[in-house]
This record gives structure tokens, sequence and C-alpha cells, in this order.
């Protein structure tokens, strides 16, 4: 059998041999064998191994979907989520000053969406299998925060409460300052009694609250997160950052890329993980897409005395970004976009005179594309803060600061 040598990793965290075949969980300068099968080699043999490579912290590692780089230490990984981020930038000509990497601690993801389906003796709660619609218990995952994994057994009696036979439920949780919040899809329908039930099981499990198909059933208590100094209740299932600890360094680095700014505006804001810990020195106004969001954003900001103005506008920016003289208003942007970016509001910001940018990013390539439209536009790439709140997983998020190098007519 032929022995390939591992040249580097794939964005996916797949090894990649010298001769192109793919092989998981291997890392680079390792020689493997193994049979080849459309061009991978699915069940590779480590001949000689790296130095980086470790024994997984987690008993479900392999079986489970949840990590891909448990494999590999520490420092690997941290050094290889920079290189993917600087490889990216120079593909567009571009270089940056890098802060050193900021990684979020384990045990620490208080967001997740696991999968729950009935079975003959009760109910299975956990992962979903890696590449495989076997759902994989996780009693012992390193992963998720400890509030999340002692939950399963309720979960699980949620299951047999409310899916059917053949449903899989999606189990969004959130680990709250008030408890667990709780988002459930593809349960059955809610009738009489088991409205009933489900309001009895919220408040017996212990759980903030519950919504079952996009309806709230109980609120026990208001499932509060922090942004600076608000105090927020997004809505059920809404987007959080992964950590706490990912949290606080997006928005410091955020924070220090809009140092000095006093208007600031806030593009796909969310419910306001960015705009309201920047209002505490910038009067902010937030746009966002989604109403309820963004109405999350408006309580917690109008119940946090002392924060500066704060104004809202749902809007979608992919069809209607802000025009050059909407963005004249401001003396700083912030703008956390999906994976895929947001071209055209970047391509409209590069011809606007603000004064510094924070771009937030959690696609590499696409935040790349979108600091090469910046630079074209006379924005120079500061720093960039890599941020590793998904841990041991080939996600990256990250925060970059740009400042434009003349104010006034190109």
């Amino acid at each position: 059998m032929t022995a390939h040598r591992i040249a580097r990793l794939g964005h996916l965290g797949d090894g990649i041999t010298e001769d192109g075949l793919f092989a998981p969980f291997t890392l680079p300068g390792e020689e493997v064998e193994g049979a080849v099968s459309s061009g991978r080699i699915a069940e590779p043999r480590i001949l000689t191994p790296s130095g980086n490579r470790v024994k997984a912290p987690c008993p479900h590692f392999r079986a489970c979907g949840g990590c891909a780089l448990q494999h590999a230490s520490d420092d690997f990984v941290a050094n290889w989520k920079v290189e993917v981020v600087e490889t990216a930038l120079k593909a567009q000509g571009l270089q940056a000053t890098f802060l050193p990497i900021a990684v979020s601690p384990p045990a620490a993801r208080r967001r997740a969406v696991l999968a729950g389906k009935r079975t003959k003796k009760g109910a299975m709660v956990g992962l979903h299998g890696r590449a495989s619609d076997t759902i994989i218990a996780i009693p012992g995952c390193t992963l998720l925060h400890p509030a999340i994994l002692a939950a399963i057994p309720a979960l699980e009696g949620l299951t047999v409460l409310g899916a059917s036979r053949k449903a899989v439920l999606a189990l969004s949780v959130t680990h709250s300052e008030g408890g667990l919040d709780l988002a459930v899809e593809n349960g059955r329908p809610v009738d009489g009694p088991l409205l009933a039930q489900l309001g009895a099981f919220c408040a017996s499990a212990g759980f903030a609250r519950l919504a079952w198909n996009g309806e709230v059933i109980a609120t026990i208590n208001p499932p509060v997160q922090s942004f600076g100094r608000a105090r927020v209740v997004p809505p059920p299932g809404g987007f959080l950052q992964a950590t706490t600890h990912g949290q606080a360094a997006l928005t410091a680095g955020v924070q220090a890329a809009l140092d000095g700014a006093t208007r600031v505006a806030d593009l796909f804001a969310g419910s306001g993980t960015f705009a309201l810990a920047l209002a505490d020195r910038a009067e902010i106004h937030a746009v966002e897409s989604d109403a309820a969001a963004l109405a999350a954003l408006d309580r917690g900001w109008r119940q946090s005395p002392g924060l500066k103005a704060t104004t809202c506008e749902t809007r979608d920016l992919f069809r209607r970004p802000l025009l050059a003289d909407e963005l004249a208003r401001f003396d700083g942007v912030v703008i956390d976009p999906p994976r895929a970016g947001a071209e055209a509001q970047m391509r409209l910001l590069a011809q606007s005179q603000v004064p510094r940018i924070a771009l937030v990013s959690c696609n590499p390539v696409t935040f790349a594309r979108d600091a090469a439209i910046l630079a074209a536009g006379g924005y120079a790439l500061e720093r960039v803060q890599v941020v590793d709140q998904f841990r041991w997983s080939v996600h990256i998020e990250l925060v970059a600061g740009f400042v434009r190098r003349h104010i006034g007519p190109a």
C-alpha cells in the first residue's frame, strides 16, 4: 500500500496529501496509508505522526460531528486559524497586523442545536454524527456549557412528550442569565393537552423560556443576555455569539476599531451585541432585517439608563444598503454580515467618507474580498483580531479595523 505525506489542511479540517488526496483526522507532515476511493483516504492509518498530534480530550470525538480538530494541539489550531485569514488576505494582495488570537476555553459554548428523536425505550438527545443523520449521545462533551449537558435528561423527556414517532426535533438551547432558553422546531402541533404539558415541563425542568414551533409557550424567567451595560432578552432561537468570551473579544475589537467615534451605524445589528456596548460612548443607529431582534435591542436600550441615543431601522441591507448620503451622518460603522459577506454595502462604504469601520466576519474568504473592496476605496486595514470561539472546529471569527486614508474627494 502506498504511503502519502500530508501537505496541509483543507478548509474543512481534512489533511490534503502532496498528491491531492483528502484524509480526515490527519495533520501536515504526517505520513499515512489507506485505501483510496473518490480522491479520499476515508480511514487513514498514521505511519509517522506529527509532533502536533495529541490525544483528543473528548470521548465522543470522531463519532460526533461537533468537533473536527481535537487531534491537534491547541497551538497548532490557533496558528492554523490565523494562517487561514492571512492566506485569504494575501490572495487579495493585502496584509495586516494581527493581534494574538483569542481562544474561548473548553465547556464554554453557551448555545447549541441538539437533535432529539424518540426510541423504543424513550428518546435520544445529542449531536448528529459526522456526515450522518445518526444522533450521538454526548454525556462527556468537552465543548458545551455544563448547564446544557445537565439538561439533556430533561430534553429526552421533552422529546418523548412532543415528538412524533419519525420526527427529529431541533432543540436550540441557549444558556442565559435567567436559565436555559429553549426553542423547539419540528414538534407535534400544539393542542390543549400538549400546551398544558409543555408549560408544566418548562416549570418543573427549570427552563427560563420555552418556544415551540415558533410560538412562546412559557416564560418562567426572562432569558437575559448582557450586551455592555444593557440587559437584553433576544427572540427565541435568536442569533448570539457562541461564547461569552468570544463576545467579549469581538466587542473589544469593535470598540478599539471605532475609538473616538461618536455617531456609529451598526449594520446587521441583531439584538444589539455591539450597538448596546458602543452606546456607552456613542450615539447609535442600528440597522437589521429581523424586526424581533431589533425590538429586543430597543427594549434593552430603553431599560438601560445612561446609554446614549439609540435608534433602530428595520431594513434588508442586501436589497437596500445604506447609501452615501445616509452614511455621511456617521463617523464610525460596525458591520457584521452573514457568511456570504455584504458586497453591495461594502462597495457603498468604500465610496463613503466614514473615518472608521469595524468589520466582523465569520468567513475569511468573504472577509478578504470585502477588505479588498474597502482598500480599493481608500481604506487602510489597521489590524485583525482572530477569535476562536468555535473551539476545535474549523470555524473562524474575526474583527478588523479600517481607517480612511484621506477625507474628501479621492
